[in-house]
């Protein structure tokens, strides 16, 4: 196989490397890893500035990536308190990887994002995928999707922001031997093995769609020329009761990504959180600019509702691809994991049952990076995957 991961829940980070690392030499039949991913819990924030330097050396990768999580995905397990070190790492022949850090800096015409790979359009025929990780206080991850939408448009840029720290400088991103306390870093990769992308927003649709009449970038004013508060006053009496509970606790709006489809389904939509409510218009601003002509729906999430989304995404993955995935890297969101699931290592658990078992490793995420339609986004409750074939 080509691909490993190992994890450890050791307390001493030296022990945990050592026996993660001693895994993938034998998993790896003793050959160097092309590129590792590495992810930190934080019970482990006394040794972040020596954890980088301390992997890159005792794996022998030859580039590394990666950064801390408030939850560590390992196998078919996500920790999410007390000690958790998780590497993965592959042998890719006839791969092209290159690695970036960007920095980000307020100038008078707007965010200028430095760092980025230059010449990506002239290259762009075999890229493969973008990974990226970000320090949240000190990113914009939407500069970067920006300018990947520009110069790679269609290829999945997947990852996450680092999370569990509070503010500032309480986070760390991983460049090979190099911790990194801000901007983002990521991984451009050309040729070499396919990467799909499962990305599962977690939610359902209910009640029909409406047409976007009036909007002022993430203000939607008007559905089918009504305020949207009077569009829900008119679906909650047409709802069961479960999914009136449901809407009470909180509700999403669904933006559909293909607007020439016929009929819109679960995995149509982006999803973006409401952010506030209009009390005199009845508006509702949301996470995601939204444009007049635009169909939207109402949805809902919940543990059952997201459950049946990741596994509907990863059985239609399975029966789409003829090659199954031999490797997997999963970015998840903070939200998800016990806040939401009833049990335990729901995300990491799912796919190993679905699609496993296969090598994996990842993180919760602060906001997570994955397309939906074509198009990447960071998003939120979101389950973020990078299948390797």
């Amino acid at each position: 196989m080509p691909y490993c991961a190992s994890y450890s829940t050791a307390q001493d980070p030296t022990v945990a490397l050592d026996a993660i690392c001693d895994e993938l030499a034998g998993g790896l039949s003793g050959a160097p890893p092309d590129i590792s991913f590495l992810f930190v819990s934080h019970f482990h924030a006394d040794s972040f500035d020596q954890l980088a330097s301390l992997a890159y050396r005792k794996s022998g990768t030859r580039l590394m990536l990666g950064c801390t999580g408030e939850t560590i995905a390992g196998g078919g397990e996500e920790f999410e308190s007390g000690p958790a070190i998780s590497l993965w790492s592959a042998v890719l022949p006839d791969t092209d990887i290159e690695l970036f850090h960007a920095e980000f800096s307020q100038t008078p015409d707007g965010i200028v994002c430095d760092g980025v790979p230059s010449g990506l359009k002239e290259r762009r025929a075999d890229v493969r995928a973008v990974f990226a990780f970000g320090e949240p206080f000190s990113s914009v991850p939407n500069s970067v999707i920006d300018r990947f939408a520009d110069e790679l448009p269609g290829v999945p840029l997947i990852g996450g922001m680092a999370s569990g720290g509070a503010g500032p400088g309480m986070n760390r991103l991983f460049l090979n031997s190099t911790t990194i306390p801000q901007g983002l870093v990521g991984a451009v990769v050309r040729g070499g093995p396919r990467i799909r992308s499962v990305v599962s927003q977690g939610c359902r649709p209910i009640g029909k769609h409406y047409v976007v009449t009036r909007a002022e970038q993430n203000i939607v004013q008007e559905l089918g020329g009504v305020p949207p508060m009077q569009r829900l006053r008119e679906l909650l009496p047409t709802l069961s009761d479960q999914d009136r509970q449901l809407m009470q606790n909180g509700f999403h709006l669904g933006i559909v990504m293909n607007e020439y489809q016929e009929t819109f389904a679960r995995g149509d939509f982006l999803i973006s959180n409401v952010m506030g409510v209009g009390e005199e218009d009845g508006s509702l601003t949301i996470a995601t600019h939204v444009r007049v002509g635009q169909t939207v729906q109402f949805h809902v999430r919940d543990a059952v509702t997201a459950d049946e989304d990741l596994v509907q995404l990863l059985e239609q993955d399975r029966t789409t691809n003829p090659n199954p995935p031999q490797a997997a890297l999963l970015f998840s969101c903070n939200g998800r994991g016990t806040r939401l699931f009833p049990e335990p290592n729901h995300d990491a658990g799912t796919i190993q049952e679905k699609i496993g078992p296969i090598p994996l490793a990842g993180f919760f995420a602060q906001g997570e990076l994955g397309p939906v339609g074509g198009k990447n986004y960071i998003h939120g409750f979101t389950a973020s995957v990078a299948l390797f074939e």
